[in-house]
């Protein structure tokens, strides 16, 4: 390895303007860590917070955004077991992504799936880690169930729709616009549901409610999932599009029985990330194996494009995910 390294750094809260390429040291790993010669990164939300002051990175984790990333293990700190210098895997990251090398604990790595390219293994590790852990871990989805998936034309809505289906539940989508709610279908919803000229409370409760509900926009959608929501309904709720603060009856939870639960990710241990991963080679990382399941790509920005990246995010025209190419 070199001892600097190019990386896109957050020069100050704003806009995707405010990202810079610069050269950085590469990092050195620490106990239990690796450090991953970086391929290819994938662009997320939560980037894009940290670029606006909204999501900082958690103690000693780098301040460069980047969550997860695909390449070669570069070199291997003390304690590690199971990897070796020139493995290829994928890795969900503390921060730091935006670079050509990286530091991550080893027991969040897994390895590329068998006939999966560099670029989409760089996108399975944010989504894959959070929808596992919040519509199966914490969310309990069963084969059979009505899962309702809002965004089901992001990242995070194209992998729980293919997850939710292949696991047997029954998946209804929202997306804005006729493209998005097409593209939905053909991942295996059943229904997808245009939030711009429909009601998706009165299509879900004609099915009978949903069991569990997904959800990244917040604001005035949480009173509506709760009306949305079956006997004994579970709403996960992960991110907040449009905020955190709203006016709830919370005598419908009780009478009907509702789960209100929510999580993030990167503030969580090392330790339970670890598990989340070990869930992901067990029951997830086979049918990927497989071909049945795989990242919906949107496109591709050199490392040096970070800002057109992060613009096409903000867009929300995008299907599925944005990678940057960082080793091209």
């Amino acid at each position: 390895m070199t001892q600097t390294m190019r990386a896109v750094e957050i020069t100050k809260p704003g806009g995707p303007e405010v990202l810079q390429l610069t050269d950085r040291p590469v990092p050195e790993p620490r106990a239990g860590q690796i450090i991953l010669k970086v391929a290819y990164a994938g662009v997320n939300r939560p980037d894009a917070l940290q670029r606006a002051g909204a999501y900082d990175p958690p103690p000693g984790a780098s301040d460069l955004p980047g969550l997860e990333a695909s390449g070669e293990v570069a070199a291997i700190g003390p304690g590690v077991d199971g990897l070796s210098v020139g493995d290829k895997v994928c890795a969900l990251l503390p921060g730091g992504g935006y670079a050509e090398y990286v530091a991550t604990p080893a027991t969040h790595c897994l390895p590329v799936p068998a006939g999966m390219g560099m670029k989409e293994a760089a996108c399975l590790p944010e989504t894959f880690f959070t929808v596992w852990s919040n519509v199966f871990m914490r969310g309990g989805l069963k084969a059979g169930e009505r899962i309702l998936i809002h965004g089901g034309s992001s990242g995070i809505g194209t992998t729980a729709i293919q997850l939710a289906n292949a696991f047997g539940a029954r998946v209804f989508a929202t997306a804005g616009s006729t493209e998005k709610c097409e593209a939905c279908v053909k991942l295996g919803a059943e229904k997808a549901i245009n939030y711009r000229d429909e009601d998706f409370v009165a299509i879900m409760r004609a099915e009978g409610g949903a069991n569990l509900i997904l959800d990244m926009v917040g604001g005035d959608y949480i009173p509506r999932n709760i009306k949305t929501l079956a006997e004994d309904g579970r709403l996960v709720q992960i991110a907040f599009l449009q905020g955190p603060k709203v006016e709830l009856n919370f005598a419908l939870m009780m009478v009907r029985r509702l789960t209100l639960t929510g999580s993030t990710l990167r503030p969580q241990s090392d330790l339970a990330k670890a598990k989340i991963a070990q869930n992901l080679r067990e029951a997830v990382w086979p049918l990927l194996d497989a071909g049945r399941v795989a990242p919906v790509m949107d496109s591709e920005f050199a490392l040096a494009d970070a800002v057109a990246a992060h613009a096409r995010m903000e867009s929300s025209n995008h299907i599925g995910k944005i990678a940057l190419n960082v080793s091209g």
